[in-house]
């Protein structure tokens, strides 16, 4: 009977996320986290944030003006010239279906799953011009990633990867090199990120309880992947810590992991599975650029549950596993943090808002007015901010 009642708890957690069929020391790691962290801080310049419509006749992104207060003001809907897939909550399944160019935010990447393609925007604080729109090179593009220069294209509906050339101008140019299929057995990929120092390129994949570990050359080129067994249920959202640690999300787990790559491109666990104590379907993360904090999205709890990052592995900064709440049936989804880690942007599909966030020094987070206005469980996807 306790069997019946945890596989449905599973099941629920999961379904509130989709409505789609050798290291570095960590003392040296916290040294420099703690001077980098007080350098962002004093960061305190305007920026913007931007989600996407993910509409079926027409994707569009919706974008607001940050203010340094960490204000949002309403700036703007802009058609990317592509097709959404539609749906309510989460239609992708996915994480970074759009992103900054990580260079100096000049540029927008927008996947549009519904006509398999990805729109270019040049950003001018929060206005966006569109540059063009390509092929994705396969089919139901869900996630982007960027470095070197280079663009990563998710293809969750033929496990693929496609490699762009990001040009001067903004416009993509592919580039087989840097393309490639994951690993045999792969399903249900969310999400794709590269590393801060460009070296790694990862993908969850839900379905097949998997992480696939690409090498990346300088020139954006990728080796073949290296295939993980992911420690916890449905690995879904991540993000890099450090050039070679990542924390995962495990939205069927209710928890989150820790690992490090090693210069094989294999997986070790630094901490496993670390509950969110009741907080049900973490399936985003994004940590800080100094990679002290890490916060997932708990979209079936309406919270935000944080991880502090150091020599002990990953721990919840708060005992109960609650640092930050969004509200009764708000379904948070995707999140990002902005320019210097000052604030934390939460896509609240069930509320219709961006919430928002001050990060505080110990990671604590305090609420902010965030912004309304959007479609309530309308199929909205994906956050960037800066």
């Amino acid at each position: 009977m306790r069997s019946s009642i945890l596989l449905g708890a599973v099941a629920m957690s999961i379904a509130a996320c989709s409505d789609a069929t050798s290291p570095t020391p960590a003392a040296s790691r916290l040294t420099k986290a703690s001077a980098q962290l007080s350098a962002e801080r004093q960061d305190g310049a305007r920026g913007g944030v931007f989600t996407a419509t993910n509409g079926v006749n027409g994707n569009a992104v919706v974008a607001f003006a940050r203010a340094g207060d960490g204000s949002l003001t309403y700036a703007g809907t802009f058609s990317t010239g592509g097709k959404g897939i539609g749906g309510t909550t989460d239609p992708l399944g996915s994480q970074y279906s759009l992103v900054l160019d990580g260079e100096d935010d000049r540029l927008l990447f927008v996947a549009n799953a519904g006509s398999n393609d990805v729109s270019t925007f040049r950003v001018d604080g929060a206005g966006l011009s569109l540059v063009g729109t390509t092929s994705s090179g396969g089919s139901l593009p869900v996630s982007l990633a960027t470095t070197h220069h280079t663009l990563y294209v998710l293809n969750a509906g033929s496990n693929t990867i496609s490699g762009f050339d990001i040009d001067e101008d903004g416009s993509l140019s592919p580039d087989a090199g840097a393309s490639s299929s994951l690993a045999a057995g792969a399903a249900g990929a969310a999400a794709v990120r590269a590393s801060r120092d460009g070296q790694w390129l990862v993908v969850t994949e839900k379905g097949s309880r998997t992480i696939d570990v690409f090498k990346v050359s300088g020139n954006g080129a990728l080796s073949a992947p290296v295939r993980s067994v992911s420690n916890g249920v449905t690995p879904f959202g991540f993000d890099f810590v450090n050039g070679d640690q990542l924390a995962v999300s495990e939205a069927g787990s209710g928890a989150a992991s820790l690992y490090d790559i090693s210069n094989g491109g294999s997986l070790t666990v630094e901490s496993a599975s670390v509950s969110t104590n009741g907080q049900a379907a973490p399936c985003w993360l994004i940590a800080t650029t100094n990679g002290r904090f890490a916060y997932t999205a708990n979209a079936g709890s309406g919270t935000i549950s944080g991880y502090s990052i150091g020599t002990n592995g990953m721990t919840l900064i708060n005992a109960g596993g609650v640092t930050g709440s969004t509200g009764a049936g708000s379904t948070p989804l995707d999140l990002d943090l902005s320019r210097g880690d000052r604030y934390l942007y939460v896509l609240e599909s069930g509320a219709g808002r961006i919430g928002a966030f001050a990060v505080g020094p110990d990671g604590g987070l305090t609420a902010l007015a965030g912004i309304g206005g959007l479609a309530r469980t309308g199929g909205l996807q994906g956050l960037a901010a800066y």
